[in-house]
C-alpha cells in the first residue's frame, strides 16, 4: 500500500515555473491532448498545477509505452529502456537543469519537487513494458494483476501523488490503495477493449486458463472466433472482474478535493462507460476499437465535476461501515 498524501504541497516545492519549465510543460500538454484523449478531457478539470504536472507524467509514460509498442528490434528496446530509467534517476537525484534539452524532463523534474509523486511507480512502469519486451504471457488472474500493477496501478499511484487527500479524509490511508485497484479497472478494460489489436501485435494478456475455459485459446486473430468458443461468455467474466475493481477503486473518490476528484471521475467513468458497451455487444471488439462520442464524455465529465459520483461512493461507503 502507498502511504498517504495530504494536500498538494512538498517540502522543497519550488516556485512559480520560469518560461524554461513552462515551454516544457506545453510541450507535455500537446503530447497529452493529441495523444491520449481520454485522458486529456479528465485532466483539463483540474487546476493549471495539477494539469501541467499530470501532463508531464502522461508525456514521461507515453515515452515509455512507445519504445514497448515500437518496431524496433527486442535487444534495441531493452537498451532504450534501460537509458530511459537512467534519465528517471537523473530527474530523481535533481540533476535537470532547467535549459535541458529533453522538455519531458525538465518538467517532470520540476513536477517532482511541486508535488510528492513517487518516482519509484514510474520504474514500475518500465518493469511492465519490460515484460511487453520479453512476450510474457499470463496464466491466472494473479498472475496478469502484477503486470496490471506495473502498467496502469503505479499511475494510478503517481497520479495520488499529484491529487492528494483531502486533510482529515475518512479511510485515507487506503487511498494508495484505492488508486492502483482503480488503475486495474482501467487497464483490464483497455485489455478488452484491445483484444484485436494486441493480437495483432503478437500479444495475448488475458488469463489463459480464462482463454481455455471459454474455449478460446486460439485468440483474436479475426473477427470471427472458431467453433464452440464463448467468447461472450469470457467478455462477460472479464467484465464482471473489472467492474468489482471499478467498485472498489471508486472508493478513492471521496477522499479528493472537488477538482481531483471530478478528474478521477471523468477518466474512470468514459472506461466504465466503454466497460458497458463491450458488456452490451462483446463482438464488438473483434471489429474494431469500442470508443464514446464526445457528447458522451461531456456528459461523464459534468457528471464528475459536479460531484455526483463522489457523493454516491461516499453514501455507499458509509452503509457498509454500518
Amino acid at each position: 500500500m502507498s502511504p498517504t498524501v495530504e494536500g498538494p504541497t512538498h517540502a522543497s516545492a519550488p516556485g512559480a515555473p520560469t518560461a524554461p519549465v513552462l515551454a516544457a510543460y506545453s510541450y507535455c500538454e500537446a503530447v497529452t491532448g493529441s495523444q491520449a484523449r481520454n485522458f486529456a478531457y479528465g485532466i483539463r478539470l483540474l487546476p493549471a498545477d495539477k494539469r501541467q504536472a499530470m501532463s508531464a507524467l502522461y508525456a514521461f509514460s507515453r515515452r515509455v509505452d512507445d519504445i514497448g509498442d515500437g518496431t524496433l528490434a527486442p535487444e534495441v528496446k531493452l537498451a532504450r529502456l534501460e537509458e530511459t530509467r537512467a534519465l528517471l534517476g537523473r530527474i530523481r537525484a535533481e540533476q535537470i537543469d532547467e535549459d535541458d534539452t529533453d522538455p519531458v524532463a525538465v518538467a517532470l523534474a520540476h513536477a517532482s519537487r511541486r508535488f510528492p509523486i513517487p518516482l519509484e511507480g514510474l520504474d514500475e512502469l518500465i518493469d511492465g513494458v519490460l515484460m511487453d519486451v520479453r512476450g510474457e504471457t499470463y496464466e491466472t488472474w494473479d498472475d496478469l494483476k502484477v503486470y496490471c500493477r506495473c502498467v496502469a496501478g503505479a499511475i494510478g499511484r503517481l497520479s495520488l501523488g499529484v491529487f492528494g487527500t483531502t486533510p482529515g479524509a475518512p479511510d485515507a490511508a487506503r487511498a494508495g490503495e484505492y488508486a492502483d485497484t482503480l488503475g486495474l479497472a482501467l487497464q483490464l478494460t483497455n485489455i478488452l477493449r484491445d483484444v484485436r489489436e494486441d493480437a495483432g501485435n503478437g500479444r495475448t494478456y488475458l488469463p489463459a486458463e480464462d482463454l481455455a475455459k471459454f474455449g478460446c485459446s486460439e485468440g483474436f486473430h479475426s473477427e470471427r472466433m472458431s467453433a464452440g468458443a464463448d467468447f461472450a461468455g469470457l467478455v462477460h467474466h472479464e467484465v464482471r472482474r473489472a467492474r468489482a475493481l471499478f467498485v472498489e477503486g471508486y472508493r478513492l473518490l471521496p477522499l479528493l478535493d472537488r477538482r481531483s476528484g471530478a478528474c478521477v471521475a471523468a477518466m474512470a467513468g468514459i472506461y466504465r462507460r466503454l466497460l458497458d458497451r463491450i458488456e452490451r455487444e462483446p463482438e464488438a471488439v473483434l471489429r474494431g476499437r469500442v470508443s464514446l462520442p464526445p457528447h458522451e464524455k461531456a456528459y461523464v465529465a459534468v457528471r464528475g465535476l459536479s460531484g455526483l459520483d463522489a457523493r454516491t461512493i461516499s453514501r455507499q461507503s458509509n452503509r457498509r461501515r454500518l
